[in-house]
């Protein structure tokens, strides 16, 4: 039997939580692997956590300075060459962890020679791939992989963040998508969302009032109010109201919601959005950033019954869209100095060569040396949109 069904096989068969040993078993019989490990990108996207079981633990490897950090940024396997006490070089192949775009991980195999691994690189990367399906699929029956992903405690607001994400990136033929929240392990308010069919692109970057579980409660209704709207078949101005509709009814304009909708046809780039409250974008064509100027319309929840009026522009190819919420604009140095649109252009700018996956956090980056301190006071969300069109 040809060696990668054999594998496909023995992960679609593993119980959700031996992921890990299903893979190793077939990797170490019909590759000859000398060690196999796995590693998933942690919430701050900062870290490699090792899936392993106590006591038996690996450190976790950087993902800026080390081989599975290189081939985590760059999405292509990486060949390490370790220099054997025989005189034979070992290498270690570390494999990028990826479904549809979204970055999880890397898979490391350690082979007894170079030769061996030029023969079977193609076919380790196709396994790799598979293994982050199944991790997928596994975590509606484990919490294995989630916990691995922790290098510190979330809070309990930041778990249901988290759990109500997409995902961190994505990709298609038309566009590439990239996210960060920050801080990773005690974000509350701010979100993102999206939705893709054959046709269009759904897009959501919200920014919740309050702070700890009032927050996140507030962000969940919203986003499910959105989603359910958006399930029903509702152009997105009617999104935006049904959504307004269920935070009023709940809060009666206590607490409200700050969203920036939009909604992309994937054959022309003709774009449909919907500026509800704080969220900004601003718009990467052929080096110049500009910000994308809207009618400002109130957040959802504040009054009854709003009306909400979608406007159009249109995307080009090349072109990239970056969303920022007020924790990222509005952040202030230790002297008082807000972060801006000219600190946030100029970060845009350096970040241009980076895809849209990496841009989010190396923005984030930037804004920490102007906070000049790790923790921020708010919430902070990049979304970046790269679109290639048709």
């Amino acid at each position: 039997m040809n060696r990668l069904v054999t594998a496909e096989r023995a992960l679609r068969t593993a119980a959700p939580h031996q992921l890990l040993d299903a893979v190793r078993r077939v990797l170490t019989d019909q590759y000859a692997a000398d060690s196999v490990e796995l590693y998933l990108a942690d919430y701050g996207l900062t870290v490699l956590q090792p899936v392993s079981v106590p006591p038996h633990t690996l450190q976790s490897v950087s993902v800026h300075n080390s081989p599975a950090g290189r081939a985590f940024g760059a999405q292509e396997p990486y060949v390490e060459t370790l220099s054997g006490d025989s005189g034979d070089d070992a290498v270690r192949v570390h494999l990028p962890v990826t479904v549809r775009g979204d970055r999880l991980g890397v898979l490391t195999v350690t082979l007894p020679d170079g030769e061996h691994a030029d023969g079977c690189l193609g076919e380790l990367a196709e396994i790799a791939e598979v293994l982050g399906h199944e991790v997928v699929v596994a975590e509606r029956d484990t919490d294995v992989y989630l916990q691995a992903r922790r290098r510190d405690r979330l809070t309990l607001a930041a778990e249901m963040q988290w759990q109500l994400l997409p995902g961190r990136s994505c990709s298609r033929p038309e566009y590439e998508l990239g996210a960060q929240l920050e801080p990773a392990y005690a974000i509350f308010g701010d979100n993102f969302d999206w939705s893709a069919t054959a046709d269009r692109l759904s897009l959501y970057v919200t920014n919740g009032m309050g702070e700890g579980i009032e927050a996140s409660l507030l962000t969940n209704l919203a986003i499910n109010a959105l989603r359910n709207a958006r399930r029903a078949g509702l152009p997105l101005a009617d999104q935006a109201a049904l959504a307004d509709q269920a935070v009023y009814a709940h809060y009666r304009g206590r607490c409200y919601l700050s969203v920036l909708m939009l909604d992309i046809e994937l054959a022309t780039g003709r774009v449909r959005a919907v500026d509800a409250g704080s969220p900004r974008l601003l718009r990467l064509r052929r080096g110049a950033v500009e910000p994308m100027p809207f009618d400002a319309q109130l957040p959802l929840g504040m009054f009854e019954e709003t009306d909400y009026v979608a406007q159009e522009f249109v995307v080009e190819p090349g072109d990239r869209l970056v969303f920022v919420s007020d924790g990222v604009y509005d952040a202030a140095s230790p002297g008082g100095e807000a972060y801006g649109a000219t600190a946030l252009t100029r970060a845009i700018q350096s970040t241009r060569l980076l895809r849209a996956a990496e841009v989010p956090r190396a923005v984030l980056r930037e804004l920490s040396g102007h906070r000049g301190r790790p923790v921020p006071d708010d919430d902070a969300l990049v979304v970046c949109l790269d679109w290639r069109g048709r």
